[in-house]
């Protein structure tokens, strides 16, 4: 933490003399072009960018099973899914005909 401060104030300190030899140039037209780029990056957040939350079902299955800790799960699922579908299918074509008699 105090590395970060000692830079920033390395940076701020290096930012107050640009702008003191800028002004004792009579600010030429590339300096004052430079300046607004430093002051725009002054501007602009510092350290790495929040992590973004999932959101929606679709979203939170993705981060549960694909993220930073991927598992084998969702194949599973998929298994899963595919015998229920098909003994739905099975059940809606061929078993309700036989549900109350033999033939």
């Amino acid at each position: 933490m105090e590395g970060t401060i000692r830079t920033f104030d390395l940076e701020q300190s290096w930012l107050e003399e640009a702008n003191r030899s800028l002004k004792g140039i009579g600010a030429a037209q590339d300096a004052v072009r430079m300046q607004r780029v430093v002051s725009f990056y002054e501007k602009l957040p510092r350290g790495p960018a929040p992590e973004i939350k999932a959101s929606g079902l679709l979203g939170r299955y993705q981060a549960r099973y694909f993220g930073k800790n991927p598992s084998a799960a969702p194949i599973v699922h998929v298994i899963g899914a595919l015998i229920v579908l098909g003994y739905c299918n099975n059940y809606y074509f061929h078993l309700r005909h036989h549900k109350n008699n033999a033939h």
